[in-house]
């Protein structure tokens, strides 16, 4: 089969599985890595070789830079403090939550951003008496604007600064990327303050998360402890509810207020037998039995996983939730460490990673376990898995192919035109497959119509980045905008009444504004 031919067939069933949904993204990208070798359009070593590319091992290490500020409360602590001086009126509220986010997505990726603020966002709302879905979905959509701050902020601003240094340009700074989201973040939080309660609907989801501290009164309340709150949960220690479940090898025990576990880790503190409390007095434990238990979030983690109990909340949820827990401080110093490396450009960006990933895990800050568990492996396979078809397009002059019939329906017009319709094609297929993939396809397009009209690479790699961002349109466009479908009470229809316009927006800034910056 002509290699063009292959690599063009192999796309297309690529886009479909990718617009079915119901074969697994991991899936689909091995299936195209085995497919360009099976067809014989590139090498197995070429078609294996994203699982060891720099970029993708760059962007598995920012997981667990993520994970290390969002378990040890980092998170937590940074939208208390700034939600807690927002106020109650929603104007307020949704500027506070949009600039929280989008700085905090700058630095911890789209979907650990918008995952670590939503619970915060949704108790806030609640507490100011605010309907769900006025703030939810503009945490999703600023947290995509706020991705163009950093390089850091999303795997397709990585991918595009490797695709520029590799073809005629250059790699972008680490803050180079503020120049273009900066003020796309300014205009798209000034947009859903003034126009949002008119294009978002007034509705509350059906599922709440956890509010700390109502839980914490409530566990005194139901166990009648004499406890304050902070007592009950601090940065070092918390506690847990477990049930004890048929056939547990408690049952038959004796047990009483104050004793501590066989290990001397955790203590009881209290315990229910349905509606009574057990006070007091020693109790033989019975299935169906509730016991509160006390002592370091590290030793409620561990005896949490035995099968000797079942856990009513997880102790890793409720740890992410308290302020500024151990190992914060590393955490912060390590990050800060990582960010001077990758602005300095001492050591390449995948060092500068690796380096501070294996300094959390040196230093304890994240667990082995916990930093394997962190990466997010659907996105690192799907990377992985989705470079060596841009290797094909540009290898097999697929991508020159493409750009020809592209510049051969433009005729003599201006390179505005070639960009605007690239960046047309990249906002259509980025709401229907993952940006990350819409770019690493389109991308090796552009670097081809950049060369064909001799200009330089960098304005159509920034615009691909831009446009990327506007996944706006449907909830299954990004992680983040199905993550708060739910919380927010969303319909399918609802997320284009408030994304067209922005993305819109996004369009009109990648092709008129990104030139200015980065000249053709």
């Amino acid at each position: 089969m002509d290699p063009v031919v292959a690599t063009l067939a192999i796309l297309g069933l690529a886009i479909v599985a990718f617009v079915s949904n119901r074969i697994p993204l991991g899936i689909v990208a091995i299936g195209v890595s085995l497919a360009l070798f099976f067809t014989g359009v590139l090498t197995l070593p070429q078609a294996l070789a994203g699982f060891g590319d720099p970029t993708v091992i760059f962007i598995a290490s920012l997981f667990v830079v993520s994970e290390s500020l969002d378990s040890t409360g980092v998170t937590a602590w940074a939208g208390q403090k700034v939600i807690a001086r927002a106020g109650s009126r929603r104007t307020s509220l949704l500027i506070i939550v949009c600039v929280l986010v989008a700085a905090t997505t700058a630095l911890i990726s789209i979907n650990g951003a918008v995952a670590a603020l939503l619970p915060l966002v949704v108790v806030v709302a609640a507490r100011a008496g605010i309907k769900t879905s006025q703030l939810l979905m503009p945490l999703a959509f600023a947290a995509s604007a706020g991705s163009l701050l950093l390089l850091t902020g999303t795997p397709v601003n990585i991918i595009a600064s490797e695709f520029a240094a590799e073809n005629g340009g250059r790699a972008f700074g680490y803050f180079e990327f503020a120049l273009a989201g900066i003020p796309l973040v300014i205009v798209t939080i000034a947009f859903m303050a003034l126009l949002g309660s008119r294009l978002l609907p007034k509705r509350d989801g059906g599922r709440m998360p956890l509010d700390l501290v109502r839980h914490a009164r409530l566990l005194r309340q139901q166990y009648s402890l004499s406890l304050d709150t902070a007592m009950i949960m601090n940065p070092r220690n918390g506690v847990t509810e477990v049930v004890v479940p048929p056939r547990s090898p408690l049952i038959g025990t004796q047990v009483y207020p104050g004793m501590a576990t066989p290990e001397g880790e955790l203590v009881i503190l209290a315990a229910r037998r349905g509606d009574s409390e057990l006070r007091g007095q020693a109790i033989t434990v019975q299935a169906g039995d509730a016991l509160l238990l006390q002592g370091s979030w590290d030793d409620l983690t561990r005896h949490a996983e035995s099968s000797g109990v079942l856990v009513v909340d997880s102790p890793t949820r409720l740890r992410r939730s308290v302020p500024l827990g151990r190992g914060a401080r590393r955490a912060l110093v390590i990050l800060a460490a990582m960010v001077a490396l990758l602005a300095t450009g001492i050591v390449p960006p995948a060092v500068a990673g690796l380096l501070a990933a294996g300094a959390l895990v040196l230093t304890r800050t994240v667990a082995p376990a916990q930093a394997y568990r962190s990466i997010s492996w659907t996105t690192v396979v799907l990377i992985a898995g989705m470079i060596p078809l841009s290797t094909a397009f540009i290898q097999t002059g697929t991508a020159d192919l493409v750009a020809a019939w592209l510049l051969s329906l433009i005729g003599d017009a201006s390179p505005y035109v070639a960009l605007g319709i690239l960046c047309v094609l990249t906002l259509v297929l980025g709401q229907l497959i993952s940006n990350t993939a819409t770019v690493l396809i389109l991308a090796p397009v552009g670097i081809s119509i950049a060369t064909a009209v001799g200009v330089s690479v960098q304005p159509f790699m920034m615009a691909l980045t831009v446009v990327a961002a506007a996944a706006f349109l449907t909830p299954i466009a990004t992680p983040a905008n199905l993550m708060v479908m739910e919380p927010g009470g969303y319909r399918f229809s609802d997320y284009w009444k408030l994304g067209l316009p922005l993305a819109v927006i996004f369009l009109l800034f990648a092709v008129f504004y990104v030139p200015l910056i980065w000249p053709l």
